[in-house]
């Protein structure tokens, strides 16, 4: 693969011989995408931190024609966590490469059955582990407010490798999140809850019934410092919108809202 197409960069101690395994592995990967890979970015890390039970890092960002698929993994060596990597790698651009054929053949309409979920386990670098009364929100992001269906944004949280996704619910029009299940499936969130099922899925979905708080934004950080839960979805008290307030690896928060 052209160097102008991927880069990487590595953090820590990684050997020559862990770039060029993933190297290797990722230029046999790459040619299986059915969509041209525009870019490809591959960051391996080594946490010096001795404590860590999974030090070894690799994160990889693939644009394939303009659609962005992300793995990010982490092992007790950095072999492990390359090979980690190119396995969810490879599952997602099996599915994406099936979306593109289901594509062509119905145009931009999407429906259940369209794609598979695998049974991936997440291996996740561990957060640092920052003090409470340290944390601040570094980042913020917007999502699309295009309506799109739970199915959909299913299959963009799993190409984006996250545990939750934040989305306008093309059903319903109100601002949903969806996320992971430890069990395996997916838990549906609205700013609305309806109490109704939701339409057929080709991903199993539970959802909560129960209504997010309603909260500012530094009633969010204070609520997730005193849980520690990894992510809070909950409704802007000054703008009614569904937000979601995360966890960083790092130890700081992010902040996702809807664009305007």
């Amino acid at each position: 693969m052209d160097d102008s197409v991927l880069q990487i960069t590595t953090h820590g101690e990684v050997g020559d011989a862990d770039k060029e395994y993933a190297l290797e592995k990722i230029e046999r990967l790459m040619p299986r995408s059915s969509a041209k890979v525009l870019q490809a970015r591959l960051k391996l890390q080594q946490e010096p931190n001795p404590a860590l039970d999974r030090p070894s890092v690799a994160e990889m960002s693939v644009d394939v024609n303009g659609r962005v698929v992300r793995a990010h993994v982490a092992a007790r060596q950095m072999s492990e966590a390359i090979d980690l990597l190119e396995d969810r790698l490879r599952r997602q651009l099996t599915n994406l490469n099936e979306r593109f054929e289901t594509q062509k053949k119905r145009g931009a309409t999407h429906g259940p059955g369209e794609w598979r979920h695998g049974d991936l386990p997440a291996r996740r670098a561990e957060r640092f582990a920052r003090p409470a009364d340290e944390r601040e929100v570094v980042r913020r992001k917007t999502f699309a407010v295009e309506p799109i269906t739970i199915d959909e944004a299913a299959f963009d949280m799993e190409m984006l490798d996250h545990d939750f996704y934040l989305f306008t619910d093309a059903d319903s029009g109100q601002d949903s999140m969806i996320c992971r299940l430890a069990g395996g499936g997916y838990e549906f969130h609205s700013v609305k809850p309806s109490g109704e099922p939701v339409q057929p899925n080709a991903v199993e979905i539970v959802v909560d019934d129960a209504e997010p708080p309603r909260l500012d934004e530094d009633s969010a950080v204070e609520r997730l410092n005193e849980t520690d839960e990894p992510f809070l979805f909950y409704v802007d008290s000054s703008t009614g919108r569904g937000n979601v307030a995360y966890l960083r690896y790092d130890g700081h928060y992010g902040l996702i809202t809807p664009s305007e």
